[in-house]
């Protein structure tokens, strides 16, 4: 009965629209998969691609096989989690500018891997995956407690205002850190940077983690749907809002915890895709989440590519190429009148 009132309250958009852009998203996802294996700074041919994902022979297979396949997983797996964690935090936030990286959860987790490299000595991800994880949760949980300091629900621009404030903080000790014990930060350059070779290597490390938190943020999808008519209808329709938002907070733990440890720092992924998709599918959360699932590793592997080619020599970390797309994108969003509905 509960599901039915929630689902009759959310705004109508026909399920033939919702999938077809659930298929049309899949579609270019396999379309940007196909291109991150046979594009790169070293030139490939397309025979000398096949043969060397078919075989793993010669310069082809190594190239092919021993990077670019890793580094689209860790563009497809990362992208996900980074979307999903977005869309997770603007539903139980009801915050329509929260990101893992505007509300500091990214600088957590960061600076989780930053103790645990330098006053650790952790250098595989294996390792210092349990600090990004600590990191992670205590950036949600301080930015949580400020933001719903003496009032019954999360104030947005409180929780937007204090990520921003706590990821500075964070982003100026992990930078700290570095400069105390560069040695230790050599190997680490490029994960700092926020790309997605820093863990070719490692990349079956994160993904049971990745997979935990994505199944569990559609577990979530009905409450958060409750949760988005607000706390008290939610509460009155039997919703535990108190539990929906802890395992959303477990969740996002998850999900930015194991995608920072394996590519670093990306910015925007989160705040953009989750809008971009309600745009079509609507303010239903499973939806949001489906289509996020799609399109977020959509965007994070295109800026990957564009990474590799549009350099001379060399490679643009993806981080910068999401950034320069993300900026524009979250000035737009700051200057609508009216968000997109939560």
């Amino acid at each position: 009965m509960t599901a039915v009132l929630v689902e009759e309250s959310i705004p109508r958009v026909s399920v033939a629209r919702r999938g077809l852009v659930v298929v049309v998203l899949a579609a270019a996802l396999v379309l940007v998969c196909v291109a991150s294996l046979a594009f790169g700074s070293q030139r490939l041919s397309a025979a000398e691609v096949w043969a060397g994902l078919a075989s793993g022979a010669g310069d082809p297979g190594a190239i092919v096989r021993g990077m670019r396949v890793p580094r689209t997983i860790i563009g497809i797996a990362v992208g996900a989690a980074l979307g999903i964690a977005g869309a997770l935090i603007q539903g139980f936030t009801r915050n329509p500018l929260a990101d893992p990286g505007i509300l500091g959860v990214n600088a957590g987790a960061s600076l989780g891997v930053a103790v645990g490299v330098a006053f650790f000595g952790l250098q595989a991800a294996s390792g210092y995956i349990w600090f990004s994880f600590a990191g992670a949760i205590l950036a949600t949980v301080l930015v949580y407690l400020i933001g719903t300091a003496g009032r019954s629900a999360p104030d947005p621009m409180r929780m937007t205002l204090s990520g921003v404030a706590l990821g500075a903080v964070m982003g100026g000790v992990v930078a700290a850190v570095g400069l105390l014990d560069p040695k230790a930060f050599d190997s680490m350059r490029t994960w700092n940077a926020g790309s997605l070779t820093s863990l070719t290597s490692d990349v079956y490390t994160v993904l049971p983690f990745l997979a935990i938190g994505i199944v569990l943020a559609f577990c979530l999808a009905p409450a958060l749907n409750a949760l988005a008519l607000g706390d008290d209808l939610a509460t009155a329709l039997g919703s535990r809002v108190v539990l929906t938002r802890v395992l959303s907070i477990v969740a996002v733990t998850l999900l930015c915890g194991a995608a920072t440890a394996a590519a670093g720092p990306i910015a925007f992924v989160g705040l953009m895709v989750p809008h971009a998709v309600r745009w079509f599918v609507g303010p239903h959360q499973g939806w949001i989440l489906l289509g996020t699932l799609f399109a977020a590793p959509l965007l994070l592997l295109t800026a990957d590519v564009v990474g590799r080619l549009v350099m001379p020599t060399g490679e643009l970390p993806v981080s910068i190429v999401t950034a320069v797309i993300g900026a524009p994108v979250l000035i737009a969003l700051v200057r609508r009148r009216k968000a997109s509905g939560l």
